[in-house]
């Protein structure tokens, strides 16, 4: 795809210094912009059969059961030493940390590899319920963003009030959401 996209775009520029119009579909054969726009052609192609070959392989591994072990890159850090694929919590019980790469220091203590870890049933641990409250949180940002860049410089102040009226009100709500 990177191949694709740089033959595509990267004679435009030279086409454009030469005095190529834009929004014409042919051109005279004294212009000399024949070629390279036939390079451009190749290159669209090119991105099309990336495209296609990146969806074939999404489609593929859709279908697929995932295999990847716990620590196929023998990570350093905590969050390697946990099963694969992961569960809706990191750790059963905290970790005890006594260095900058934890995991490689138990290894190290071990004299190897650790085994795969085990699967826990997650009783005991307190997951926070589903909420929709970061959302309202989110949509108020954006609407108080969005009205000072396109009223910019001062904003508009309808818009503003109304986003920052919606972020209050999700965060009053988040706040106050009884715990589960």
């Amino acid at each position: 795809m990177l191949i694709g996209f740089n033959v595509t775009f990267f004679p435009m520029h030279f086409l454009g210094l030469n005095g190529m119009p834009r929004r014409v579909y042919t051109y005279a054969p004294e212009s000399n912009f024949a070629f390279w726009n036939l390079v451009e052609t190749v290159g669209v192609f090119i991105i099309i059969v990336s495209q296609l070959i990146f969806i074939y392989n999404m489609w593929r591994a859709s279908r697929q059961k995932p295999t990847a072990p716990a620590d196929p890159w023998n990570g350093a850090t905590l969050e390697w030493s946990i099963p694969s694929p992961p569960q809706e919590w990191n750790f059963a019980e905290v970790p005890t940390v006594s260095g900058r790469d934890a995991l490689w220091e138990m290894k190290r203590a071990r004299g190897g590899s650790l085994p795969e870890p085990q699967r826990v049933s997650g009783k005991g641990i307190h997951l926070p319920n589903p909420s929709y409250w970061p959302l309202v949180v989110a949509v108020g940002i954006t609407v108080t963003l969005a009205g000072f860049l396109v009223g910019a410089p001062v904003g508009i102040p309808w818009v503003n009030l109304a986003g920052v009226v919606i972020l209050f009100t999700g965060v009053y709500g988040w706040v106050l959401e009884p715990a589960g």
